[in-house]
């Protein structure tokens, strides 16, 4: 039985308990002194891969050593910063490069490796520390929030990040009453885990409602052929079967390298309620492809949906007390909204890639960010998630 409070639970696994999965302070917008080149780049980045002039403006810049940036939001920044910019030069041509740069290989590879994470775009650096607000007395939600980097730039490109945004903030409150839930069914408290879980599907109905704004000012042709091709990785890539080389990162001894892309399957707000609920996907391929992607989250987070994994069995709970027909009621609302969620995304799946034209072997209508066969994945993880609807 847990000893923590649900604040100190979400806090030791540094997730807040009105944002979530988002940093307590809002991102910073800019690197301390000497780190003026990196800013200047990233300020000019979307004008600088539309003119060409991408690799010329890296291998133009200095090699700067990170070890003077400090951990938190500094490092975040750094590691958004650096992202862009080594994926913006593997994909800044028509056919993407195999090769990064020493100046920038080693700082990424430096800062990747304090955050925990590989050396490649996830989504922590693409939405998770990618905003800000326009009046910070307000809601991090759409209409107060704008995007602090591009890579390409325009409305489609912004607002496909900034509704991740705002969903990661919709979330925030879930997250606090799905441990809430966790520790009633603990408890024994009935009424206490019907309410919870009542809250937990309000939040989902709002992530839902937020997800279903993306077409307002993200279009599917847009999406795919001026912002999808940058964000992929080197893992499972069919245009890079061997990886990237990281130049002069000692510890990769001249081998490639295969990361996966960025993909919204890298949040851990989904898993966290998969969790919670007992959604168990590990015997099925994206299951395991999705804890896989763990990997790129931040460590903490990723060590919190797994500490979520072993708390006290809401789902177990719920079906021994399957006459409570409200609590019952409850349990599969949240089922339910999380087969909608899934529903959602694979219904946008569909349109915004795999009903596009491919025109480069760089950006493959079959084939994820993340590197998977997409669409039998999600149809498949759609079918799985209704079958844990409890019976009456």
């Amino acid at each position: 039985m847990s000893t923590q409070t649900v604040d100190e639970f979400l806090a030791s696994h540094s997730v807040d308990p009105v944002r979530g999965f988002l940093p307590s302070a809002d991102p910073l917008e800019r690197l301390p002194a000497g780190f003026e080149c990196w800013e200047e780049l990233a300020a000019d980045l979307p004008k600088v891969v539309c003119a060409g002039r991408i690799h010329s403006a890296i291998a133009a810049l200095p090699e700067l050593s990170p070890t003077d940036l400090a951990d938190g939001p500094e490092l975040d920044r750094a590691m958004l910063l650096l992202s862009y910019f080594g994926h913006t030069y593997v994909f800044g041509d028509d056919e993407p490069r195999s090769t990064i740069p020493a100046n920038l290989a080693r700082p990424w590879y430096q800062v990747a490796a304090r955050l925990g994470r590989p050396p490649v775009l996830s989504y922590a650096s693409h939405s998770l520390v990618n905003w800000r607000r326009f009046d910070r007395g307000l809601p991090i939600e759409l209409g107060n929030i704008a995007r602090l980097e591009n890579i390409v730039g325009g409305m489609d490109d912004d607002w496909f990040v900034l509704v991740h945004v705002a969903i990661e903030s919709a979330a925030g409150a879930g997250v606090a009453a799905a441990v809430q839930a966790q520790d009633a069914a603990e408890h024994d408290d009935l009424e206490g885990l019907a309410k919870h879980l009542d809250a937990l599907g309000d939040v989902m109905e709002r992530m839902l409602g937020t997800l279903r704004r993306m077409p307002e000012h993200c279009d599917p042709y847009i999406y795919y052929n001026r912002v999808r091709r940058y964000i992929f990785g080197w893992l499972d890539n069919p245009a890079l079967p061997n990886g990237v080389l990281y130049e002069g990162v000692k510890e990769y001894a001249d081998r490639p390298q295969k990361f996966r892309g960025e993909t919204g399957a890298q949040s851990s707000v989904i898993p966290a309620f998969d969790a919670v609920l007992g959604l168990d996907y590990s015997g099925d391929v994206l299951g395991k492809h999705m804890v896989e992607l763990r990997a790129y989250m931040p460590p903490r987070h990723r060590v919190f949906v797994e500490a979520l994994e072993e708390r006290f069995s809401v789902r177990d709970y719920v079906a021994r007390n399957a006459d409570h027909k409200i609590l019952v009621a409850a349990y599969n609302r949240d089922v339910q909204l999380t087969g909608d969620f899934r529903r959602q995304h694979l219904e946008y799946a569909g349109t915004y890639i795999r009903g596009q034209v491919q025109t480069s072997g760089a950006n493959p209508v079959q084939v994820g960010t993340g590197g998977t066969p997409f669409m039998k994945y999600l149809s498949q993880h759609v079918l799985d998630t209704d079958r844990y609807l409890i019976e009456k």
